[in-house]
């Protein structure tokens, strides 16, 4: 199996186990850890960690908001000038913790520069 693919489910099972005893920034966390085991190349130091974690939070977002349909979220989305489509806002949810997520890989691969 490709690097890339592992990398990928160990941050989503890493991100799944970690947030259930931390806070949103867990996410952060587990893109950090993967990237220092698996030491991916060139682009995908940002993007496997961000398609990981925006997948994470997509479907997070939307089971949550599903059990209620989607009454919050659409109240929200209206706050964040999405005009109450809650689906935007699933998207805008994954982009962010996407972000955060590409950040912490690309910090790990930097300070796995500085310690070599």
């Amino acid at each position: 199996m490709n690097k890339k693919y592992i990398s990928f489910i160990a941050t989503f099972v890493l991100a799944i186990f970690l947030s259930q005893f931390f806070p949103w920034w867990s996410v952060m966390l587990a893109a950090f850890i993967s990237e220092l085991i698996f030491n991916l190349k060139r682009a995908a130091i940002f993007y496997i960690p961000f398609l990981s974690i925006a997948v994470y939070w997509a479907v997070h977002a939307f089971l949550l908001s599903s059990s209620n349909n989607f009454i919050l979220a659409e109240k929200i989305a209206v706050l964040l000038s999405l005009g109450g489509n809650a689906y935007a806002l699933i998207a805008v949810t994954a982009i962010v913790g996407g972000l955060a997520a590409g950040v912490a890989g690309m910090f790990a691969h930097q300070v796995r520069y500085m310690i070599r």
